[in-house]
């Protein structure tokens, strides 16, 4: 059987506001535009021969939006620069009616003087952006209780402390929505730089003077075949009064013919050197999926239904039994369930990362000789907090549960939980059997979908799961299960936000762990210092996701030695740097950023 090591190594922008809206960051305040700039030597320069030109491809399939048109081989810079104006609001417009799920998961720092800056505490969002001409955004993560004010502002009590609007980091899409031209900017060449398999010409972007607040200030890269922004580094400037903006580093993939569409975004402030004080100190992620939900070509399937004379000769084709109703009214409410939640974008289609997941699953089922009337089936959430649920004997966990397990021991031991749930016929969610309780917006997915147990039920899954284990391949590798949860209870009392499932019972409350908590008796001591010892991976380092389609994939990178507890990162957020690569150019989507501990040789 192959282990959880080789199943893997083989594979914002935020206004500050006190109290200032996020609104400030796309304010124009322009003054009246300057003539656009003059040609100096760098953008008349001729351009290399390396850069290729302009190819057309066939249409996409996946978007109605049909392809940029192909245009002549540019040149000089001067002429680059318009065509990458020119592409870029080729793209706003393409993504316009788009409203894709985006995600901000952000940790405050704090100083360690053995780990270096660590998270202190955490916030989570989540909704749907509307990509049009405001760029909205609906959260799906709402308070009954709270108004829309309190919640992001903090409330008066705590107006002048740093509070982080999601929208802000929602807007970092783009280096300018509205305004992105000569007559607000000024482009100059700097060199070619290889971005994975994509080599790209690289230009820093400053605002004019007087062109108005909230410009970007930073560079960019552009490939150069279609001559599209592929990448983002910097800030906002001048920020308006009582506001501030913070930098941000934006990638794009190319899922698409012809467009390469925003995908991660990665934004860090705080400097931790001697005699420097922090006013803000944070890591933040924002993953952006979901660009082709509800894009299925559903209106093309009434085109093509065939209505044939078919006959039930099925062994089993008369009434069914009441017990086999409950079965079958049972798999109804799991399909619906699993229905929804893939249409909504938070569930990953059946894919890869399922096929793993179901084979540590059969491992569980064939040591303990369970036999079911119904086969069991695995799912990813695509979201990043730490979660598990089962409805019907369908088991869902996180992207971010995934990413952070250090070994297939410690996948097998959550796995467990929930396998020991659908054994003891725990069964949550026959009430989702009626349609009508599917009729609700995405935005309220959270408030009309639950599968939370009652703590008897948790704790006699608890006890099932580790009987499970027990009598399973992974019975001798539970001390790495125990050091994960030690590890999770060192950070849970700063990770609430990472710890706060919406769907499933929680791994912890109130900062300590209640999930398998015998196993966190097992094992050796946690010790940072020892760095073959890997309790836990950072954020991002095991799943990938297809922004465009919503498919997982397993990230796969070759392995890097870790130096120093440092490296180690457990349950942290790192900086994205995705391989890129142009659509088509590979079966698989460009993969997502891993970290050394990601890839380390430990932890088996």
């Amino acid at each position: 059987m192959r282990t959880w090591k080789a199943i893997f190594a083989a594979a914002l922008m935020a206004a500050l506001v006190v109290p200032m809206s996020v609104a400030a960051q796309q304010a124009s305040d322009s003054q009246p535009s300057v003539q656009p700039i003059a040609a100096d030597a760098t953008q008349t320069a001729p351009l290399s021969q390396s850069v290729a030109p302009s190819t057309a491809t066939p249409a996409p399939t996946q978007t109605e939006a049909s392809q940029p048109a192909a245009a002549p081989a540019p040149t000089t810079m001067d002429q680059v620069v318009t065509l990458f104006i020119e592409r870029e609001h080729g793209l706003i417009k393409m993504l316009s009616t788009r409203t894709p799920i985006v995600e901000t998961y952000l940790q405050d720092l704090t100083s360690d003087s053995v780990l270096g800056p660590v998270p202190s505490a955490d916030h989570y969002f989540l909704g749907r952006m509307d990509m049009g001409e405001s760029v909205e955004r609906k959260d799906y993560l709402k308070d009954e209780n709270i108004g829309m004010k309190t919640r992001l502002m903090g409330g008066v009590q705590r107006l002048f402390k740093v509070q982080y609007q999601p929208l802000g980091f929602s807007w970092m899409v783009y280096a300018d929505h509205t305004d992105f031209d000569r007559q607000h900017y000024g482009f100059t060449y700097v060199h070619r730089e290889f971005l994975g398999d994509v080599r790209c010409l690289v230009f820093d972007v400053t605002p004019k003077k007087d062109s108005g607040k909230g410009r970007f200030l930073g560079r960019i890269w552009v490939e150069d075949q279609g001559f599209n922004i592929v990448r983002l580094n910097g800030t906002y400037a001048p920020a308006p009064r009582n506001a501030m903006f913070f930098h941000m580093d934006s990638w794009r993939l190319n899922l698409i013919p012809g467009y390469w569409v925003p995908s991660y975004i990665y934004s860090e402030e705080g400097d931790f050197s001697a005699g420097v004080k922090n006013k803000e100190a944070f890591k933040a992620q924002t993953r952006i999926w979901g660009y082709d939900l509800k894009k299925g070509g559903k209106d093309d399937e009434l085109t093509q239904i065939r209505v044939d004379s078919v006959t039930d000769e099925s062994a089993n084709s008369g009434d069914a039994s009441p017990l086999q109703a409950e079965r079958v009214w049972q798999q109804q409410a799991e399909d619906n369930v699993v229905d929804r939640l893939t249409n909504g974008g938070l569930l990953a289609p059946a894919g890869e990362v399922d096929r793993i997941l179901q084979t540590v699953v059969n491992n569980l089922e064939v040591t303990n000789n369970i036999d079911l009337p119904r086969p069991v089936r695995t799912r990813v959430l695509l979201t990043a907090p730490l979660e598990t649920f089962s409805v019907g004997n369908t088991i869902v966990i996180s992207r971010g549960l995934v990413d952070v397990l250090p070994d297939e021991a410690s996948l097998a031991a959550v796995l467990a939980h929930e396998l020991a749930h659908i054994v003891l016929g725990h069964n949550l969610g026959s009430k989702f059997a009626f349609n009508d309780r599917m009729l609700f917006n995405d935005a309220s997915t959270y408030q009309n979908l639950g599968f939370k147990h009652i703590p008897e039920e948790e704790l006699a899954a608890d006890k099932k799961a580790i009987e499970l284990l027990k009598n399973s391949p992974y019975a001798q590798k539970l001390d790495s299960v125990g050091l994960f949860l030690k590890a999770l209870q060192l950070r849970a009392p700063q990770l609430s936000a990472l710890l706060t499932t919406h769907l499933g019972n929680p791994l912890a409350e109130n900062g300590t762990v209640i999930r398998l908590s015998a196993l966190a008796l097992q094992g050796p001591a946690l010790d940072n210092a020892k760095l073959d010892q890997i309790a836990a991976l950072p954020l991002g380092g095991r799943v990938k996701i297809n922004p465009w389609d919503d498919k997982a994939e397993m990230v796969k990178t070759a392995p890097v030695a870790i130096t120093s507890a440092r490296d180690k990162m457990p349950f942290e957020v790192t900086p994205f740097f995705p391989r890129l690569a142009r659509f088509g150019a590979n079966a698989a989507a460009p993969a997502a950023p891993t970290t050394a501990a990601a890839n380390s040789t430990s932890g088996n």
